[in-house]
């Protein structure tokens, strides 16, 4: 029998490679963003070469609304979901006190509160089945202060303790939590965030992000995920520096 995942932001980025990757293993999709022609391109040419059903969601998570909506629609249809995936986010770059706090606490609603719904709508089905997967993208920004970028890495933060601990509550149940944390990424969000990547950085592509945010889900026990070397590298190294000496690093660069 075909399991079924839920993707947020899966029309682009690494929402949407994620979709390719569950589409390639017969997995149906359940596909949520924004963008509803880039959604149905995207289910049609999955439908095409996978043979898999899709469902697409327009739904812009930020409405308080969207995530009960999304749970009522399933419900509605009998439509199960075996694998959740948190993808959708967004991150704004400047100075706390110059940006747009409308903005900034849409951000606050998409990346955490969203998130934490969803987690809590879909997870006691998981549990009464006593099987499940739910990935959480959160970013190396989670690991540390991010001056000029104040609110998203401590969104990141919260994603990234709020799911090991939830985690560590439901081991033995036979649901597991994946964090996927990302580094620089080519993806949109820089665009949106409205920044500029330093040379300097290592910027990894949507799809080697897919691949190892999925291959860790894959193995079944609830885990973090840095994906790539350097990134890995990085978080490491500052967990041994001072606070200050870190937040100091993470605002030049």
């Amino acid at each position: 029998m075909s399991q079924t995942a839920l993707i947020t932001g899966a029309s682009s980025g690494i929402g949407l490679e994620l979709a390719k990757l569950f589409a390639q293993d017969k997995y149906n999709l359940v596909l949520v963003a924004r963008s509803e022609n880039k959604l149905n391109e995207l289910a049609k040419n999955l439908e095409s070469e996978y043979q898999i059903k899709t469902k697409v969601l327009v739904f812009d998570l930020i409405k308080d609304d969207s995530p009960q909506l999304i749970f009522a629609e399933l419900q509605k249809e009998n439509i199960s979901i075996d694998v959740l995936v948190n993808n959708a986010g967004f991150g704004t770059y400047g100075d706390f006190k110059d940006n747009n706090l409308t903005t900034e606490l849409e951000m606050i609603k998409l990346n955490i509160s969203s998130l934490v719904e969803m987690t809590k709508l879909f997870l006691e089905a998981m549990l009464t089945r006593k099987s499940g997967k739910i990935m959480q993208v959160a970013s190396t920004a989670a690991f540390q202060p991010g001056p000029h970028m104040a609110v998203y890495y401590a969104t990141k933060s919260f994603v990234l303790n709020f799911s090991e601990a939830v985690a560590e509550e439901i081991k033995h149940t036979g649901v597991t939590i994946t964090t996927l944390c990302p580094g620089p990424t080519t993806t949109n969000f820089q665009e949106v965030a409205n920044i500029e990547f330093p040379k300097s950085l290592k910027i990894m592509s949507a799809e080697e992000v897919a691949k190892i945010g999925y291959n860790e889900l894959n193995k079944n026990k609830s885990s973090v995920v840095i994906a790539g070397l350097r990134n890995k590298l990085f978080a490491f190294t500052i967990r041994l520096l001072p606070r200050k000496v870190v937040t100091r690093i993470v605002a030049s660069l």
